[in-house]
């Protein structure tokens, strides 16, 4: 299926995609960065899949219910109508994936495929039959499977055939747990249903959003609380690996960890949203992964803080419609990318100027930061797009490098933290100046992607919102109307100009979306508000039908590209939403007024 077709259920903990089949096609158990059980979204059905859906010709239809994680697709059958309720419960020992079959008209034949391998699709576990299910072991992993229909085995899967009748409900519940333990106690279905429902309910009175765009608000900010971890707070990219980024491609990542890149668009949309609990955890969160020796501050950590994510191939999975190869572990958590530095010291300005509760060790850990960065900024990096090609002297990861002195400066103007606060103003002055004499292209009219290149980079669209220059700024305008006019496709922004020379890679890849928000928010800065809001509204309607966005889009073929649901588009979309409805516009927040 196209990567559009799919939803997510998720627990806090992991995360399952669903396709508009019944096909549960990708889960990692028991955390978003664990090895895969079903894992046909990268492969074949071979591969693990847990299908549900009726016999025959059907046609279907798909939503959450209001204000919940919790999905409910319809088929139609010419005998009548079957809902199938998926989600998964929030975790208490062990992690759990419930689906319900409902009657609601007439009588209709349904029928499940399941096939568990773990390991991605790798290993085939041991299958012994239970008086109300059946177990599945492989090594460390146990899973069971309870349901009152009878499951019979074929072929290395399990399949079965049942009817459903109006009124009634047929529950499938399973559960994950260590082998070498019991077999985990069985769920009540319909409790733990009930329970989600008011898990996600009174998670979403907590919103504040108001106005037209709130709906979309309220899915988006729910899509990020089912990509947080919660025990640590860290929130992952997205919860699948090697969805290509160009169809049949090499461009094909691992984005389930948590990137420093997101830290204050992140921070800044759940405050605003009414979040601060979530901020808090997310904020812990970095100042954790990020303690030790400034010089070994990384652009990504795992969920829990780890360093270590070395880079794999999966040769036994094909990829999605052949775009290989498969990557687990994400070697760009060894690059060199300065504009983290900024990234970390503005989401801790942030939050401390909505009063998210100090943490001493964190300005220490800050000051011991800026002392390295002052030794670096002037290197070369891989930049905020990761590229793997050369290093190069990328103006957005400089203008991030002013941003920590900037952010550190303000902390001790306006909180009264101690620093050397003069030395700091005039590394601030020395990086502005570098910026503005050599990025700066005047023949060309707009700030170059890297120094002495004629590139264009969509990074540059966030320059105002920095603070670095204001949009009245002849330069940003025509930083602006430059990335507008001749980096774009239909409308809709790249990234950059992919190219072997630049990144390493083979050309090709679609639109990225959140740099398309991106436009909308400089465009709203610049006062053409009805430009911005139709950009806006046009980008939600990307969306698919549950309301979810991948990393980037294929304007050709009209198709979503990349990981799924993708962190970065949804906080993009928050933002901008915000920038165009709310009193609290993250643009404004974020940019505040240059000092001299």
């Amino acid at each position: 299926m196209r990567i559009e077709d799919y939803a997510l259920v998720g627990d806090c903990h992991s995360a399952a995609l669903v396709g508009r089949d019944g096909s549960i096609d990708w889960l990692c158990w028991p955390r978003f960065d664990s090895p895969a059980c079903f894992a046909a979204l990268l492969g074949e059905p071979s591969h693990g899949r847990w299908k549900i859906a009726p016999h025959g010709k059907y046609a279907t239809r798909r939503k959450y219910q209001e204000d919940s994680l919790i999905l409910e697709t319809e088929f139609e059958t010419a005998d009548g109508a079957a809902l199938l309720i998926d989600f998964m419960p929030m975790r208490a020992e062990h992690c759990q994936l419930v689906r319900m079959v409902r009657g609601l008209r007439g009588r209709v034949a349904m029928e499940l495929e399941f096939i568990l391998r773990f390991d991605y699709g790798a290993s085939v576990p041991w299958i012994t039959r239970l008086d109300d299910g059946i177990r599945a072991i492989a090594g460390p992993d146990l899973a069971v499977l309870r349901t009152p229909v009878a499951l019979e085995p074929k072929d290395l899967t399990h399949v079965a055939r049942f009817e459903v009748a109006a009124g009634e409900t047929v529950p499938f519940v399973l559960t994950h747990g260590a082998s070498h333990r019991g077999v985990p106690e069985a769920l009540d279905a319909g409790r733990a249903l009930a329970e989600t429902q008011k898990f996600w309910r009174e998670w979403c009175v907590r919103c504040s959003v108001t106005g037209e765009y709130a709906p979309m608000v309220r899915r988006s900010l729910m899509t990020l609380k089912a990509l947080t971890y919660g025990p640590t707070g860290g929130l992952v990219a997205a919860p699948t690996t090697s969805l290509p980024e160009f169809l049949g491609g090499v461009r094909n990542w691992d984005y389930r960890y948590c990137w420093l890149r997101d830290a204050t668009l992140t921070l800044l949309a759940l405050m605003n949203g009414g979040y601060y609990d979530e901020a808090a955890a997310w904020r812990n969160w970095l100042v954790r992964a990020i303690a030790g020796s400034p010089a070994q501050t990384q652009i990504m950590y795992g969920i829990g803080g780890e360093r270590r994510l070395p880079e794999q191939v999966l040769p036994w999975l094909p990829g999605y419609e052949g775009s290989a190869p498969v990557r687990i572990g994400n070697a760009a958590a060894s690059q060199i990318q300065l504009d983290v530095y900024g990234e970390v010291m503005d989401a801790l300005h942030q939050g401390r100027k909505r009063g998210i509760p100090k943490d001493d060790a964190a300005w220490a850990l800050q000051r011991a930061l800026l002392r390295h960065l002052e030794t670096c900024w002037q290197d070369p990096d891989e930049g905020l797009w990761e590229v793997r090609g050369p290093k190069r002297h990328f103006t957005y990861s400089k203008i991030m490098c002013w941003v920590a002195f900037d952010r550190s400066i303000k902390a001790v103007e306006e909180f009264g933290r101690d620093g050397p606060v003069e030395h700091w103003r005039e590394m601030r002055a020395h990086i502005h100046d570098d910026v503005c004499r050599r990025a700066w292209r005047p023949e060309l009219g707009y700030f170059a992607q890297s120094y002495g290149s004629d590139e264009l980079d969509a990074s540059l669209l966030l320059l105002p919102t920095t603070g670095f220059l204001p949009c009245s700024d002849p330069r940003v305008r025509g930083t602006i109307e430059a990335i507008q006019r001749d980096l774009t496709v239909d409308g809709l922004v790249l990234r950059y100009r992919t190219r072997r020379t630049l990144d390493g890679l083979p050309p090709g890849e679609g639109v990225f979306l959140a740099c398309s928000f991106w436009l909308a928010d400089a465009l709203c800065l610049l006062g053409r508000r009805e430009e911005a809001k139709a950009l806006f509204e046009r980008l939600c309607r990307l969306a698919n039908d549950v309301g979810l966005l991948a990393e980037e889009y294929d304007p050709a073929s009209g198709r979503q590209l990349g990981n799924f649901p993708q962190a970065f588009s949804h906080i993009a979309l928050v933002t901008t939403a915000m920038n165009l409805s709310q009193s609290a516009k993250p643009a404004e927040q974020r940019a505040e007024k240059r000092a001299a």
